[in-house]
């Protein structure tokens, strides 16, 4: 299978260039997260509380666990029982890697239809102190699961051209 050789490494810099993108709003989210937390907590404490803090700290625990998902999804990071699959020899341990990945592709487009349909059911609601659309809080939801997509897509491609996907062996941290 050479000829799959060029498309899997175009597949993986598209990958890469998502990791690039998506690791450095996590990171600021966090950071953003842990301003606004430190920021209710002095205003509390020193003078009446700033109301729209709340709000925000919870949005963006919201985003980041979604967008944090996707980095370790596409590490391989997430809880798995593998013993019985790497108990296997190579082609079937290949067969039921694939079988997964497909399971989550299809979870995974299931909950972008879901939460796309639940981001429209719910864009006329505005939060509480900033009046922002809920639109854009929920719509995490979909773009998340669309990236998980994309990496689970990715990792069937390399199995399918290498026998075992190379994501899940790496060793960077999150």
């Amino acid at each position: 299978m050479s000829f799959a050789q060029p498309l899997l490494t175009l597949l993986q810099r598209i990958e890469r260039g998502l990791d690039a993108i998506i690791q450095p709003v996590v990171f600021a989210g966090m950071a953003a997260l842990i301003g606004v937390i430190t920021l209710q907590i002095v205003s509390r404490v020193l003078f009446s509380a700033v109301g729209w803090t709340e709000e925000v700290a919870r949005f963006l625990l919201v985003w980041i666990t979604f967008l944090a998902g996707t980095l370790a999804f596409q590490r391989g990071r997430h809880i798995a029982v593998t013993f019985a699959v790497d108990a296997m020899p190579l082609p079937l341990r290949k067969l039921a890697r694939l079988a997964a990945l497909a399971i989550v592709v299809a979870f995974m487009i299931t909950l972008i239809v879901i939460g796309y349909r639940y981001m429209q059911v719910q864009s006329f609601q505005k939060s509480a102190s900033l009046r922002l659309s809920m639109t854009y809080v929920y719509a995490v939801m979909p773009l998340a699961a669309g990236i998980m997509a994309w990496y689970a897509l990715v990792d069937m491609v390399e199995v399918l051209v290498n026998g075992e996907p190379t994501a899940a062996d790496q060793e960077e941290p999150l």
